[in-house]
């Protein structure tokens, strides 16, 4: 009896329960639960030992298998069937590229596309405003887009004061500074991988867009004020 109690002491050295596994995840993963981790187990990610009392007990490798299984459901947005596949090629002692990632579902609906035609019919623009838009490189020509018809529709306005496309070449270069202007302030951000830096600086360029514009708006009333007075 006492040789038994010994090896099943040895047994369980090193072994973690599921609250120890837990503490250990959840600073990389705050949402877990124990809840979650069952069901881990009953998809086949994990299988812990039992012990007699019926109690979960996780391995060192058990806990580097749900670092990966989670790190590739949460950054990856893989599911679980793939993750198992994965593991279990790697099991198998094959040398799986890791799972193609899968962009979560959008609920914003994807931009309409406008053929040439369209675009002209949309915005009001006669054929050769829009060939001079395209030949000043005030518009591409990549695919035209309800921002297409938005810019079209205040040229036309902008032609009929006889201000032309090939007159705001220079907003467009000014853009594109301002563009720089903006990369560069998130550089730091922007020279990580890891998906929260990625979108924070998604959060922070519209911000810094629209005060660069309230400034330039600023600057273009004080000039039309001087010129008015």
């Amino acid at each position: 009896m006492a040789a038994a109690s010994a090896r099943q002491r040895s047994a369980s050295a090193g072994l973690l329960s599921i609250g120890q596994v837990l503490a250990r995840l959840a600073p990389e993963f705050p949402s877990l639960t124990s809840s979650k981790l069952r069901f881990l187990e009953v998809q086949g990610i994990v299988t812990p030992l039992r012990t007699e009392s019926g109690y979960r007990k996780f391995s060192p490798a058990d806990l580097d298998r749900l670092r990966l299984a989670l790190t590739l459901q949460r950054d990856h947005y893989l599911p679980l069937s793939v993750i198992r596949e994965y593991l279990e090629d790697v099991d198998a002692g094959r040398n799986p590229a890791t799972p193609t990632a899968v962009p979560p579902p959008s609920i914003v609906p994807a931009p309409r596309r406008y053929r040439r035609d369209e675009l002209l019919a949309a915005s009001g623009a006669a054929p050769q405003l829009l060939n001079d838009a395209i030949s000043t490189g005030v518009l591409g020509t990549d695919a035209y887009t309800d921002q297409s018809v938005a810019l079209m529709r205040a040229l036309v306005a902008l032609d009929r004061h006889g201000i032309e496309p090939r007159h705001l070449r220079a907003l467009r270069q000014g853009a594109e500074r301002d563009v720089s202007l903006i990369e560069s302030a998130l550089a730091p951000l922007l020279r990580r991988t890891d998906s929260s830096s990625r979108g924070r600086a998604g959060e922070i360029a519209p911000e810094l867009a629209q005060r660069l514009e309230e400034v330039r708006g600023i600057f273009v009333k004080a000039a039309l004020d001087r010129m008015l007075d």
